[in-house]
C-alpha cells in the first residue's frame, strides 16, 4: 500500500461517516423534492472547507459539484441524493442496530453518497499538492428521468465516473439497458350488473398482458431479459364495468440487446392481440429507453480494484448492473462509468431497505484508492 493511500485510509472516520449517513436518512428527499438534503450536504461540505458549486436543474432543485487537484478531474464520484417516494414514512424511518442501517435510501443510494463525501473529507487531509484531480457530484432526479446528471453532462464529460449504486461492492463495468412501456385499454362503461352490455377494459388488459408474458422473449426460464409489470390501475367510478385500464411495464435488457428490437416485438404482439380480444382498443407508448453497455475490464480502475480488494478482505467478483441508473446517460455521453456501491438491489425500494456500516466504510476506502490512482 502506498504511503499516501495509507494516510487517506487512516483519515476516514467511521463515526463521522455513520453520522453523515444517519442524518441524510432523516431527510426525506424523493425525486423532485431534494432541496433539503442538498442544503444539508452543501453546508456540511462548506464547513469542511470545500468550494461547493450549485448546478441549477430547475427551481429549487440543483446538483452539488466539488473538485480538487490542479488539473481537470479525470474521475468523478457520482451519487444521487433522491429516493423513491415513501407510502408510509414511519415504515421507512432510519434505524441502526448492530451495524445494519435500515431506512429509505440507505442502499439506493445515500449509503454510497455518504461514503463519497467521507472519501472527499479524507482526501482533503492531504496537502494540496498531493490531492488528485477528481470531482464529487451529488445529483438530483435519478429515480425519475436523470435530469440532474443530464444537466451536468451539458457542460462536462469526464473520462470516468464511479456511481455508488447498490452492488454489494461488486464492481460493474457492464450495465443492463432499460425500456419503459405504458399500455392503456379502453372499454364501455355500464352498470356492473349488466357486464354483457359493456366492455371491460381490465379484462382486455389482462388478456394482452398474458399474451405478452407468453412470448419466449419474456420467458422466466431464460431470465436474462427482465420483464416486470410494475403498475396496473383502472378508472374508479363505483359499481360499473371499468372503461379504462392502464399498465406500466419495466424491461431490463442485457447489454447486447437493442431496445428498438424489443419495442418492435412488443408492438407485433399487441397487434396480434387484436385478433383474439374482441373490440380491443389499446394504446402502447414507450416513455423511456436506454441501451446497455459492456466495458472491457482490462482498464486502470480494474487494476486498482485487484490490488485493493484483497487488502480489505473482499471478494472481487465483476458483475453487470441489472437495474437502470444514470450510468446509461453517462455512457451515451461518452463517459466510462463504473457502478460500485454499498447495499444491494434486493432490498432497495422496499420497507426492508438496508446496508451495513461496514460496507459503507469499505466503499469509502475503495473510492479513495480509485481517486488517488486517477492522476496517473
Amino acid at each position: 500500500m502506498s504511503d499516501r493511500l495509507e494516510r487517506v485510509w487512516h483519515a476516514i472516520n467511521p463515526a463521522r461517516l455513520r453520522t453523515t449517513l444517519m442524518e441524510m436518512l432523516e431527510i426525506y428527499s424523493p425525486a423532485g423534492k431534494e432541496e433539503d438534503v442538498q442544503l444539508y450536504l452543501e453546508e456540511f461540505l462548506q464547513r469542511a472547507g470545500f468550494a461547493v458549486e450549485r448546478q441549477e436543474v430547475e427551481e429549487d432543485r440543483f446538483n452539488l459539484r466539488v473538485t480538487m487537484g490542479s488539473a481537470p478531474p479525470r474521475l468523478y464520484l457520482v451519487g444521487h441524493v433522491d429516493t423513491v417516494p415513501a407510502w408510509d414514512l414511519e415504515e421507512f424511518e432510519p434505524v441502526e442496530e448492530w451495524g445494519v442501517v435500515r431506512g429509505l435510501g440507505s442502499a439506493d443510494m445515500k449509503g454510497g453518497c455518504a461514503a463519497m463525501v467521507e472519501t472527499f473529507l479524507a482526501l482533503a487531509s492531504l496537502p494540496e499538492t498531493e490531492r488528485p484531480p477528481v470531482g464529487l457530484l451529488l445529483v438530483v432526479g435519478e429515480e425519475e428521468n436523470g435530469d440532474g446528471s443530464a444537466t451536468f453532462l451539458q457542460t462536462e464529460t469526464p473520462p470516468w465516473v464511479v456511481i455508488g449504486e447498490p452492488t454489494s461492492l461488486a464492481p460493474c463495468f457492464s450495465h443492463y439497458g432499460y425500456l419503459e412501456a405504458g399500455l392503456v385499454t379502453r372499454g364501455r362503461r355500464i352498470h356492473s350488473s349488466l357486464p354483457e352490455l359493456g366492455h371491460n377494459a381490465i379484462e382486455s388488459m389482462l388478456r394482452v398482458l398474458l399474451h405478452l408474458g407468453r412470448h419466449p422473449l419474456f420467458s422466466r426460464e431464460t431470465p436474462e431479459l427482465v420483464y416486470s409489470i410494475r403498475e396496473l390501475s383502472s378508472a374508479r367510478a363505483g359499481f360499473v364495468v371499468p372503461d379504462r385500464c392502464e399498465a406500466w411495464i419495466d424491461i431490463h435488457l442485457p447489454p447486447e440487446v437493442d431496445p428498438a428490437a424489443v419495442r418492435q416485438e412488443m408492438e407485433t404482439q399487441v397487434e396480434e392481440a387484436t385478433g383474439f380480444v374482441d373490440s380491443l382498443e389499446i394504446e402502447m407508448t414507450f416513455t423511456f429507453d436506454s441501451r446497455g453497455y459492456r466495458l472491457a475490464v482490462d482498464n486502470w480502475l480494474s487494476g486498482v480494484l485487484e490490488d485493493v480488494y484483497p487488502r480489505l478482505n473482499l471478494p472481487l467478483q465483476h458483475d453487470a448492473f441489472r437495474s437502470h441508473s444514470d450510468g446509461n446517460l453517462f455512457f451515451e455521453a461518452g463517459v466510462k462509468p463504473l457502478i460500485l456501491g454499498p447495499g444491494s438491489l434486493e432490498t432497495a425500494h422496499t420497507p426492508d431497505e438496508q446496508t451495513t456500516l461496514g460496507q459503507v466504510e469499505d466503499a469509502a476506502r475503495i473510492y479513495a484508492a480509485l481517486c488517488l490512482a486517477a492522476e496517473s
